[in-house]
Order: structure tokens, then sequence, then C-alpha cells
């Protein structure tokens, strides 16, 4: 199992954010060891989160082999078309690198900013998604050309953060991973792991869970690596307020062989 990080939102002495903040978080994280980098998406609650996607944007420049994920970007308070085309920049920025994570949202606040509907996220998203895995794939939004770069072709993979109704097969059998949070999750770690029993009995290749929250005592986090690898998830990334390099170090030294997906999948989305 692989082990990544999600890119600290603050820096871990408490001083204020500087312009330099994320460009080296992101070369920590890759020269300690761990395997990818990842951004949440959140507005509206109380602080500032950088953009997903610009963040990635900045830390692809400073890098040059750990992957850069969204974990997940909430697609129903966005445009696809937009999405696509920021996507295709990132996935021609760090070419091999870049996984597309998407989800349907579970906040409030955050589509409040977005004067979105959140009662109808669920229905928007199960319009959307196949709609941007097909422009990612095709370089067409409702019949228009987006002309990708031809280094940008065919788009970054894409997976679905989902837990509840027919997602966890659809990410199995039409999108090229799927994401589970262990932050908050109902039921556990025990529902994590029927999840993942579902999601592989459907055929899928990788899966991921992310959100796992780390504490001033990183035994229990280290503890919680072990079990999700040993569960069989491919990668696991961390969330630590106070990442510096020495605690980067000790999550990456609980990866293990992960015989199942390379890191570098390539995208089997189905037209």
């Amino acid at each position: 199992m692989r082990i990544g990080a999600i890119l600290p939102i603050t820096p871990g002495d408490g001083s204020p954010m500087h312009a330099r903040h994320f460009a080296d978080s992101a070369r920590m994280i890759e020269q300690s060891g761990l395997s990818s980098v990842w951004t949440f998406d959140a507005i509206g609650r109380g602080f500032m989160l950088p953009d997903p996607l610009q963040a990635l944007t900045i830390a692809a420049t400073v890098t040059e082999h750990i992957e850069l994920g969204t974990g997940v970007l909430q697609l129903p308070i966005r445009n696809v078309s937009e999405v696509v085309h920021r996507a295709l920049m990132v996935h021609l920025v760090a070419p091999g690198r870049f996984l597309l994570g998407i989800g349907c949202g579970s906040t409030g606040a955050d589509f409040a900013a977005f004067a979105a509907d959140y009662a109808a996220r669920h229905d928007r998203f199960a319009e959307q998604a196949p709609e941007l895995r097909n422009a990612l794939r095709t370089g067409l939004v409702h019949g228009i050309d987006l002309a990708p770069w031809p280094a940008a072709q065919g788009g970054p993979p894409l997976l679905v953060g989902a837990w509840l109704g027919p997602w966890v097969g659809r990410a199995a059998a039409e999108y090229d991973g799927w994401i589970a949070s262990a932050a908050k999750t109902t039921g556990g770690d025990d529902a994590i792991a029927e999840r993942l029993a579902r999601y592989r009995a459907a055929g899928g290749m990788r899966a991921i869970v992310t959100n796992i929250r780390a504490s001033t005592d990183l035994g229990p986090t280290l503890d919680r690596l072990d079990r999700f690898a040993a569960l069989g998830f491919d990668d696991a990334v961390v969330f630590d307020l106070s990442l510096d390099a020495r605690r980067a170090a000790a999550f990456a030294s609980r990866a293990t062989p992960t015989p199942s997906t390379p890191s570098t999948t390539p995208p089997r989305r189905q037209p």
C-alpha cells in the first residue's frame, strides 16, 4: 500500500500563510518518501483552503515523481467544461501523475457559496460524472471541441469518491478507481472494509482511502495505516495538520508492496 498526505492547509508552526507554503510543502512530502499529495475541496466553512486544482498545479511544478490527487472535487457545484479545462492543465504539467477524484459533496455551506442546489446534488452528480468522463476522453463538451493539447489528450484517470447507492459498483465498472473517506464514516473501519469488498467483487482496481486524521501521538495513525494495508487498499492518505519531514517519514515507513495497481494506473474508462 502506498502512503500519501493531504497538502498541509496551514504552516505547521502556526505562522500566517505565506506565498511559498504550498510549494515548500509539496517538496517536503516528495522528499520524505511519501507517494502522493492530495487536496481537499471546501469553501465557506469558516476557514480558507486553496483551490484544489490550482494547488496541485503549484505542487506539480516543484515535484518530479509523486502523484497528485483531488480527494475529492465537488462536481455538482461546478461547470463540467470548466473542470475539464482546468483538469487538463494539471494533467499537462504533471503527465501520468494526476488523479482526478470527484464526488457529489456533503456540506451545505459549499453549495450555498456557489448558489447551487444541495438537495439535488446526487441527481446532478449522476448527470455530470458521465459527461465529465466522456469529455476528458474525447475533448468534447456539448458538441464543442475543447481542442486539448496533444500531450493532455485522454485526460487523467477519473476516480469516484462515493459511499452510498450504486456508486461503489459504478466506480468499479465505469471509472478508474474508488476513493473512500476515513473521516466520520458511519460504521467506522468495518463499514469501509465492507465497501472495499463490494468494490473488489465488482472488478474494481485502484482503491484509495483518504482523510485519515493524524493526532500528536502518531501511534494510533500508524496502526490504522497497517489495518488499511491488511484490508487490501492500494493507497492511504493521511490528513495531518502538523505534518513535517519527521512525521511524513514515519507515515512513509508504513508503505507496503502494492501488486494490484501501479502508481500510474492508465485510464480504463468505458465510453
